[in-house]
Formats: structure tokens, C-alpha cells, sequence
């Protein structure tokens, strides 16, 4: 931290501004927190229960999920308790771990969606050397590459941001700690340091994204090449939900991310904030498992086996009564 900063602790206005939404609010936060963590953990648990999805794409899925829902308790809690209480305070320490993991989980999604990107290629690309090439400790390296280098950038961010002096305001113009509305308080922020933090959050987001696009790339290439309309069908079918979850991540991101940011923009992008860090989450779950038959019977057997545990549960109770 900077010898200079004065501020210790910061003031979450959040939706303070909407007295009268404040309860709408907190309903529908919750309502999402609970069902995006269900939905996630649902995903988790079918993938795991069943064999047929212990593959790859799966493999990664699993992953997404789990830093989804690692993502939503980062933020969601605190912006619940914050809705129903008068003290939305949080330490200047509070606030740098906030951002790290949330940054850090950010980070992480969008490499593992890359990496989704890449197996998609390799399995349309060579099918037949698909097993050889992705094997469990090429994915294991895939997943844990981009864990690293997600908190490592975030690291970097976190760095520059809190080594800033804060001695004007304290009040924080968003409902978590968020890059742009806590540098804005600071008092030595210049343009080194915003295009450092430009600089790692694009190689995040577009470096990411033109992985992508690479792989994309040579996907519709293999395609294009395919003899029959139907095996090109089945081509572009196994990577729908991926595109779906790409444009969906990625729109949001990089409209909060990369725009050029001013003090009237901050309330401009509260909604979208809001719809990334609550709707995101939860769409993905909803996009894999609409759109993938695997999945849906794979959920219907969790839900199955959890009705039918739920029900043996009742009746050892009935007969002890």
C-alpha cells in the first residue's frame, strides 16, 4: 500500500440512490444468487455422476462452473447485506481482496472458455487423434494455466490500484469494488497507471478472445471442408453453446472493461456490472444444458437420484414416528 493513503475504509453507495427499489432489489439478487449456485453445482454434480461426460469439454465445463459460482460469492453476499443494512462500509483491505478474487475469477473464465475453444477445434480439427492430444494431464495444464494466469494479472491490477493514494472522497460509486470507481477516488491516478490497468485488462479480455477467435477460425475452415451438409450440422451444433457463452461473456465484459470510462459513466455501468455479475453466471448453466441432450439426461438423473433420496429420507422418518 502507498504511504500516502488517509482513506481506511470506503463507502459502497450501490444502489443507495433507490430507496424505494431496495427490497425489489435484494429479492431478485437473491433469487438469482440461490439459483445461479443450484444450477452450477447441479452441472458439477451430473458431470461427475455420470461417465459418458467424463471427457474434455465436460472437463472444462466443470471448471467454468465451479469459478461461476466462486465468482457470485465473491459479490452476491455482500450486496445482499448491504441492501438490508444501513452500514454499507468496507475496509481498504476488504475492498483489494474483493477485487483480486473477483478479478482474478474473470480472468479465469475467460481462459477456460478460450481453452473450451481449442478442444472444440482439436475435436472437429482430428477427431481421430482427439483422445492422444487431449488427455486428462493436457487439460489438467490447460485449467491450471488459466487459474494462474488470471490471479497473476489480477495480482499485477490489484497492485497498481491499491498503491494509490485515497485521500479525497471515500464513497465508492458502484456495489463492489470495482476497478474504475475506486481509482477515480485516488489522488495521484495518472495515465501511466490507467494505461497500465488498461493494458492487463485488455491482455485479459482481447488476448482471450483472439485465442478464440483463432481456433474459430481454423473450425470453419475443417467445416467448410466437410463433403455432406450434415456432418457440417453436427460440426457447428457441438459448438453453439459455446458461442452462445462466448458472445454473452465477452459482449458484457468488454463494454464494462474497455470503454473509456468518466464520473457519469460509473452509473451507466452499474446495470450492465449488475447483469454480468448476476445474469452471467446464471445463463451459462441455462445455455449448456437447453441446448445439449448429454446434459439435460444427465440432469434429469441428479434430479432423479435427489427425489428419490429425498423420498427414502421421508419415509424412514414416517415409519420411526
Amino acid at each position: 500500500m502507498g504511504n500516502h493513503t488517509t482513506v481506511s475504509t470506503f463507502l459502497l453507495w450501490g444502489f443507495s440512490g433507490f430507496p424505494d427499489l431496495q427490497n425489489f432489489l435484494f429479492v431478485m439478487i437473491f433469487f438469482c444468487h440461490v439459483t445461479t449456485v443450484t444450477a452450477n453445482v447441479s452441472i458439477m454434480v451430473a458431470i461427475q455422476l455420470s461417465h459418458n461426460l467424463h471427457t474434455p469439454m465436460y472437463f472444462f465445463l466443470c471448471g467454468l462452473s465451479i469459478s461461476e459460482t466462486c465468482t457470485t460469492m465473491v459479490i452476491l453476499p455482500r450486496i445482499l447485506v448491504d441492501l438490508l443494512s444501513d452500514n454499507k462500509t468496507i475496509s481498504l483491505p476488504e475492498c483489494a481482496t474483493q477485487m483480486f478474487f473477483f478479478l482474478g475469477l474473470g480472468g479465469n473464465n475467460c481462459f477456460i472458455i478460450a481453452a473450451m475453444s481449442y478442444d472444440r477445434y482439436t475435436a472437429i480439427h482430428n477427431p481421430l487423434h482427439y483422445a492422444i492430444r487431449m488427455t486428462h494431464k493436457m487439460c489438467l495444464q490447460l485449467m491450471m494455466a488459466s487459474w494462474m494466469v488470471g490471479f497473476l494479472v489480477s495480482l499485477c491490477i490489484v497492485i497498481t490500484v491499491f498503491n494509490l493514494s485515497f485521500c479525497d472522497s471515500n464513497t465508492i460509486q458502484h456495489f463492489f469494488c470495482d476497478i474504475s470507481p475506486v481509482v477515480s477516488l485516488a489522488c495521484d491516478y495518472t495515465l501511466y497507471h490507467e494505461m497500465a490497468i488498461f493494458l492487463l485488462s485488455a491482455f485479459v479480455l482481447v488476448g482471450s478472445f483472439i485465442l478464440i477467435m483463432i481456433s474459430y477460425v481454423f473450425i470453419g475452415s475443417t467445416v467448410l471442408k466437410m463433403p455432406s451438409a450434415k456432418g457440417k450440422y453436427k460440426a457447428f451444433s457441438t459448438c453453439s453453446s459455446h458461442l452462445t457463452v462466448v458472445c454473452i461473456h465477452y459482449g458484457f465484459a468488454c463494454f464494462v472493461y474497455l470503454r473509456p470510462k468518466d464520473s457519469d459513466s460509473f452509473h451507466e455501468d452499474m446495470p450492465m456490472a449488475l447483469t454480468y455479475t448476476v445474469l452471467t453466471p446464471l445463463l451459462n448453466p441455462i445455455v449448456y444444458s437447453l441446448r445439449n441432450k448429454e446434459m439435460q439426461i444427465a440432469l434429469m438423473k441428479v434430479v432423479d437420484n435427489a427425489n428419490r433420496l429425498i423420498s427414502q429420507r421421508v419415509n424412514k422418518r414416517t415409519l420411526n414416528i
